[in-house]
């Protein structure tokens, strides 16, 4: 495989939108932590000095780790995707293989002018590719690419 230095990254605003999607998870769990610290008297900041912690360490490092974890390539008549903190994945979609092409935009993802990519390919095992992360003008560009490449090899 090309080495991790041959992979673009994604838009920075994904960071942004990582945080922010954190955030409501940890606005969620401070609202159950104060909960706890009302029920149990006596016990102050028990449950919510911990949750503050786990939150405050996932919005400022989680989001930068996730971030530089993926990546994506198109070249050669493939597009490669490599992601994962943990589990590192490393997929390669050759265009002959692939069926269609949708580029989505959730709410937050409208807000952040951010898009993702999915690529459909024949076959059942990891039929579908997802690029989450794209600015949506170069999400539809590969979007554009691909189907020109398509349409080349079946001519």
């Amino acid at each position: 495989m090309d080495a991790a230095d041959d992979l673009t990254p994604l838009d920075p605003a994904y960071k942004t939108l990582l945080r922010v999607q954190l955030a409501i998870a940890a606005l969620i769990l401070l609202a159950a932590a104060t909960i706890a610290e009302v029920a149990i008297p006596g016990w102050t900041g028990v449950v919510w000095l911990p949750a503050l912690a786990v939150a405050a360490y996932a919005l400022i490092r989680v989001p930068l780790r996730r971030y530089h974890a993926r990546g994506y390539s198109l070249a050669g008549e493939r597009l490669r995707v490599a992601r994962g903190v943990i589990f590192r994945s490393d997929t390669v979609v050759p265009f002959g293989r692939v069926q269609h092409i949708d580029v989505g935009q959730g709410p937050l993802e409208r807000v952040f002018h951010l898009a993702t990519l999915t690529v459909h390919t024949a076959g059942t095992h990891n039929a579908s590719v997802a690029l989450p992360g794209l600015s949506h003008g170069d999400a539809v560009a590969m979007r554009e690419e691909i189907r020109a490449a398509i349409r080349r090899d079946t001519r």
